[in-house]
């Protein structure tokens, strides 16, 4: 089991630059910067390469914590990337002794907690960063979502164009252990110039809605909403998302 502190597909600096490659507009970050527009602080665990925390920045303080120094080296770098403060730092135990009117856990990130006491971990962490009034938002995919979680590497690629060099051919496989939900898969990329190949493997788990709702009520965290998608789709069973947005208990 690859524990999340130890994922190499974030933790790589030769893989983090092709992170925000496919990325194309997210409604998960829309989402957010809408729920933000009451927030005069917000806290984005798992902030990754930086894009949400920096968008959120202006006019409100944003801490942005995540594992991996080689995606906060590329947030750091962004234009604007000095508003905010940024953590390298694990969710699970990351403390900063500051409360937040929105915390957030965006990218499916949830789900590289692949225990239980490491998911009952993360929600405590939010849990203790929210202020009196304050809200969350998280997603994970759905585990009763129809269709096959398997993906065959050799058919499953896609060509991307990086700014600097340039032609990228990205390939994902993956194979899903049902007795225990946890995904594993391989990301690669390979620069069309050179034929240059950069891959890594990863685990993610698929917990069910009344799994992550028990778990909610143990960290002290109640639910408002449940939705299905980031459009504010109401969760069904069948729903590809699991996206709960709730506070304090």
């Amino acid at each position: 089991m690859i524990d999340a502190a130890e994922n190499g597909i974030y933790l790589d600096p030769d893989l983090a630059r092709f992170y925000d490659l496919a990325t194309t507009e997210r409604a998960d970050f829309n989402f957010c910067r809408k729920m933000a527009a009451t927030a005069a602080s917000v806290l984005d665990l798992g902030c990754g390469t930086g894009e949400l925390a920096v968008s959120l920045a202006e006019g409100r303080e944003v801490c942005g914590v995540d594992p991996a120094s080689a995606m906060l080296e590329i947030a750091r770098a962004r234009a604007g990337a000095d508003q905010v403060d940024f953590s390298l730092a694990d969710a699970r135990s990351v403390r900063l002794s500051r409360k937040f009117d929105l915390v957030v856990l965006t990218g499916h990130s949830f789900q590289v907690f692949l225990t239980d006491a490491d998911q009952i971990a993360v929600l405590a962490t939010i849990a203790a960063h929210l202020n009196p009034g304050g809200r969350f938002v998280f997603d994970s995919r759905n585990l009763a979502f129809p269709g096959s979680k398997t993906r065959d590497s050799n058919t499953n690629k896609r060509q991307l164009q990086h700014p600097e060099m340039g032609p990228v051919e990205a390939g994902n496989g993956s194979v899903y252990d049902e007795a225990s939900g946890i995904l594993s898969y391989e990301n690669s990329y390979r620069i069309g110039s050179t034929g240059q190949t950069f891959s890594a493997c990863a685990q993610i788990r698929y917990t069910s809605q009344p799994d992550i709702a028990d778990k909610l009520r143990a960290a002290g965290l109640t639910v408002e909403r449940w939705l299905g998608d980031w459009q504010g789709g109401e969760f069904e069973a069948s729903c590809r998302e699991i996206i709960p947005i709730g506070g304090l208990t």
